[in-house]
């Protein structure tokens, strides 16, 4: 399976899908027109390190309700995830059982 989730009004998004350009093997879902089921998002966590790992810290909606104070567990970063949009770090590009998250080069 080759997939990306991504947001189109991200402009790193964007970018990003342009230096890849997918072909028509490649499932592309918007998550804010398509959010992720909690099947999808428990595959993401299967094959990455945690939820806390799939978690963005630098969205509006977790500056807006001043999230950086609390402390999660991997219970609550999965209800948020499952929650909002916004809260996924994106782009994740899955190929195979490979999950690549964020926009880090690295």
């Amino acid at each position: 399976m080759k997939k990306i989730y991504h947001l189109s009004t991200c402009n790193t998004c964007q970018r990003i899908l342009k230096e890849l350009s997918p072909d028509g093997t490649v499932v592309v879902q918007d998550i804010k027109e398509k959010t992720l089921t909690p099947r999808e998002l428990e595959f993401l966590r299967a094959h990455t390190e945690s939820y806390e790992t799939l978690f963005n810290r630098r969205s509006r909606l977790y500056q807006a309700r001043k999230l950086k104070e609390q402390v999660f567990s991997e219970e609550d970063y999965k209800k948020l995830l499952l929650e909002h949009y916004t809260f996924l770090k994106r782009p994740v590009i899955v190929v195979g059982d490979r999950v690549f998250v964020g926009n880090s080069k690295r």
